[in-house]
């Protein structure tokens, strides 16, 4: 990438150059680069990292390049797969080391990537150690928390139905029809300048609009972002604390982090829970070692166990083939975490674009993929995603 094939990208030898437009900056082709310096396009809050140690990630490495497997378009060495689906950054974690470790486009060690929903996950880990102190009680209804809801669409809602994303509340996910939802939290959350004057200004005013609901609470797996901002603002409520501080403190800090994390803001301060959070590529692996050792770090137990157990715990829950989300042919949704099959130990985190952490606890494996795709949702791309995982994972069991 160079500033003669893409003239938008900031280059400090060419002050003049066209600038990236500021309602597209998160799209093709400008997020090759935005996605890396997102504190430079919209008001951020700082997650700390702390004073305290760094969880250390041991390495082993392994020569992967040989490792191939069946994709959509044909046998793939990850090589080429990573190279086909723009890839920035690429980690394999086995039994606790890091086997293979990639940067690309660009990205460097030290630098943030945007997770996109992976911060839906990110959330959950934190709401689950507030639910595991009592401040949180998962059948309780939403408007006890939020009583201003009780005039929307979550009105009857159980915390629960939040966090499988099972509420029947109306909310338009598409990213592409005009005055959907999904466009009016672009303005809300911040990322985009306030142009509509009648859409909401705050993701909070967005919530308090949503008085629609389309089918009884609980009943259908409908995936919708803006769920997990209500998640975080009844983590707000009982606690007094922004979103950011709360991952800090409860998250980053004790797990030991490298780097700070960051979050995008919106006009009114508020963090974006469903896609803010942005972290560098080998502080995403300790956040995914932390899953694989059962929420314990440092010695000490960080996310509730009973917590991360949920995830695959998807007897109950609703299981969804092709035609719903995630190109998963028998995967599941819960507490905001994607789940490879309800007999698989697998627990996953998505994010649009090509964001992906894949963790598989019994085999003490972890694949962590950061990406800027040119497309925010494709079936074949996560298709692929789990085929290579599949491989490296049996490659990483005699390596």
């Amino acid at each position: 990438m160079n500033s003669t094939t893409q003239p938008w990208r900031r280059d400090p030898k060419n002050p003049g150059a066209p600038i990236i437009p500021r309602g597209e900056w998160d799209f093709p082709p400008y997020h090759r680069w935005t996605f890396q310096h997102v504190r430079e396009m919209v008001p951020t809050a700082q997650i700390w990292r702390g004073p305290g140690s760094v969880l250390p990630l041991p390495e082993r490495k392994r020569d992967i390049d040989g490792v191939s497997f069946e994709a959509r378009a044909g046998r793939r060495t990850v090589p080429q797969w990573l190279d086909e689906c723009a890839t920035d950054g690429f980690l394999v974690l086995s039994r606790g080391a890091v086997i293979d470790e990639r940067y690309m486009n660009g990205l460097k060690p030290y630098r943030q990537h945007l997770a996109m929903s992976v911060s839906k996950s990110v959330t959950s880990a934190v709401f689950g150690i507030l639910v595991e102190r009592g401040l949180i009680d998962p059948e309780a209804p939403v408007t006890h928390y939020l009583p201003e809801l009780e005039a929307t669409g979550y009105r009857g809602a159980k915390v629960q139905h939040v966090l499988d994303m099972t509420s029947g509340v109306l909310f338009d996910e598409s990213y592409t029809t005009p005055g959907s939802h999904m466009q009016k939290l672009g303005q809300a959350c911040g990322w985009f300048e306030a142009t509509e004057p009648t859409w909401p200004m705050t993701v909070w005013q967005l919530i308090l609009e949503l008085t629609e609901q389309e089918r009884p609470h609980g009943q259908l797996f409908q995936y919708r972002s803006i769920e997990t901002d209500v998640l975080a603002f009844i983590m707000q409520r009982v606690t007094g604390k922004h979103l950011a501080d709360l991952i800090s403190e409860e998250l980053w800090v004790p797990m030991g982090a490298e780097d700070d994390a960051y979050i995008t803001l919106d006009r009114g301060g508020y963090a974006l829970a469903d896609g803010g959070f942005n972290a560098t590529l080998r502080d995403f692996a300790r956040f995914a070692l932390l899953l694989l050792n059962g929420g314990k770090a440092h010695g000490r137990q960080i996310v509730p166990k009973a917590w991360i157990e949920s995830f695959n715990a998807s007897a109950d829950h609703e299981v969804f083939g092709n035609e719903r989300q995630g190109a998963l042919p028998n995967g599941a949704y819960h507490n905001q975490f994607w789940i490879e099959a309800p007999d698989s130990p697998v627990f996953m985190c998505f994010g649009i674009f090509g964001q992906y952490l894949y963790m598989d606890p019994e085999a003490e494996f972890a694949m962590i993929k950061l990406s800027t795709d040119a497309e925010p949702v494709n079936e074949d791309r996560t298709f692929d995603m789990l085929a290579a995982a599949h491989a490296l994972r049996e490659f990483c069991k005699t390596a």
